[in-house]
């Protein structure tokens, strides 16, 4: 198989459509809603439900899109998914507009992305399709504890099975929960939504006695504790979880109950970060781009252009300043269009997923920061968006691993380490 560059006319429309919400209702509010901070946009939820159902439920959690089913029926030619592509495009643009508000746009996000690589085909009916109900819904990942960051196998978190009742009872603290405010506490504007909570069975097994459980919203025992008050991204809540002998069907554990030697259920979880860490380095793109095309256009107010073709020598700092954060933009994206790719062909692709992450964490930092000291104090004023995706460009380096953890990953792959080998 090659990689073709020629984008899918799904993609196409996808990012036409979108680009059309990030300019009308996305960037009109967006200094309002960072400054606001934890305000639900509830105008561009019930908007983004409505369309998302209308394109084919592409990002409600399914990871399908129209065009994908097409080649399903049948007499249609099988061809691969774009699934992924179609994702990563959507999320870019829309970070383009406001990635906080991205992060509040109505779907499955991790939760669902858990249960599409660990669900069996009937978790997968139950959990995914109540996206594609009549309210916006949401779903979270908690896996992330005060004391185990990073380390995702440190997790202290307890799931024990009661023979008795056949429930799990689950006891622990989750913290950083991206939308965990949204998807667990009732709101009569959204759906029942549900989070992922990543617990160990059996301890003393380490990562092969992880597992990931399904908890639906309104489950007792279960607290959203805290919202925390954020440097970027500030639209999108973060939440602390608190879980206090909260008992779940036995069915809603997410992979096999029984503990073997194998790392299956630590897998699990690596397999969900390998689908979605580009689909993070696509938003890293979108405020990336976003800050380099306001950049030009403020300079070309002051009357700069960008003199293309020149050898670098004739150029001004300012031009070989922006022609090197174009290179930056764009070869990162590349590295996302080939993560995304192999998802969708079904290539393992641990090297490239983190890769990407790596090069979008590392470049939207350097281009907005460029960006702000090119500008001075415009660039620094509140007036302009620059010094909010400054702001908002560092959780692109953070989440769903930093770039310390995914720079380990791909050594590890580069020279056949394992994680025990290169710490």
């Amino acid at each position: 198989m090659t990689i073709e560059f020629e984008t899918p006319k799904p993609v196409e429309q996808a990012r036409f459509l979108l680009q059309t919400v990030a300019d009308n209702m996305m960037r009109p509010i967006s200094r309002e809603m960072d400054e606001n901070e934890h305000e639900i946009p509830f105008s561009y939820i019930e908007f983004m439900h409505s369309a998302m159902k209308a394109m084919g439920g592409s990002s409600a959690g399914s990871l399908s899109t129209s065009e994908d089913k097409k080649a399903d029926e049948p007499g249609k030619p099988k061809r691969p998914s774009i699934a992924y592509q179609v994702l990563a495009n959507q999320l870019e643009v829309l970070s383009w507009g406001d990635v906080g508000m991205y992060l509040s746009t109505p779907g499955g996000g991790l939760g669902a992305a858990a249960v599409q690589a660990a669900g069996s085909s009937e978790q997968k009916e139950k959990f995914l399709a109540r996206f594609n109900g009549e309210k916006p819904t949401f779903a979270a990942m908690c896996m992330t504890e005060p004391q185990a960051g990073s380390d995702t196998s440190a997790i202290r978190t307890r799931a024990v099975l009661d023979e008795a009742t056949r429930e799990w009872i689950i006891t622990g603290e989750k913290i950083f929960v991206t939308a965990g405010e949204k998807s667990f506490n009732d709101h009569p504007e959204l759906g029942n939504g549900f989070i992922v909570v990543w617990a160990s069975i059996d301890p003393g097994a380490g990562r092969a006695g992880m597992r990931s459980f399904v908890i639906e919203a309104g489950t007792p025992g279960v607290k959203v504790t805290k919202l925390e008050h954020k440097m970027g991204i500030r639209v999108s809540d973060t939440a602390s979880i608190s879980l206090d002998g909260v008992r779940v069907p036995f069915e809603n554990i997410l992979g096999s109950p029984t503990v073997e030697k194998s790392t299956t259920g630590f897998k699990g979880a690596m397999a969900t970060f390998d689908a979605t860490r580009p689909l993070v380095a696509a938003t890293g793109v979108g405020v990336a781009r976003a800050a380099l095309e306001e950049l030009k256009s403020m300079l070309a107010q002051q009357g700069v252009t960008i003199r293309y073709g020149l050898p670098r020598q004739k150029l001004t700092a300012i031009e070989r300043d922006v022609i090197d954060m174009e290179i930056m933009v764009k070869s990162a994206w590349l590295m996302v269009l080939k993560a995304v790719w192999m998802a969708d062909n079904k290539q393992p692709n641990a090297l490239e997923s983190s890769m990407s992450k790596v090069r979008s964490g590392d470049i939207v930092n350097r281009v907005t920061q460029k960006a702000v000291e090119i500008l001075g104090p415009l660039g620094y004023s509140r007036e302009y968006l620059i010094e909010k995706w400054f702001r908002d460009a560092k959780i692109t380096d953070i989440y769903e691993g930093t770039g310390q953890i995914n720079r380990l990953v791909v050594a590890r792959h580069m020279l056949n380490y394992s994680g025990s080998e290169l710490r």
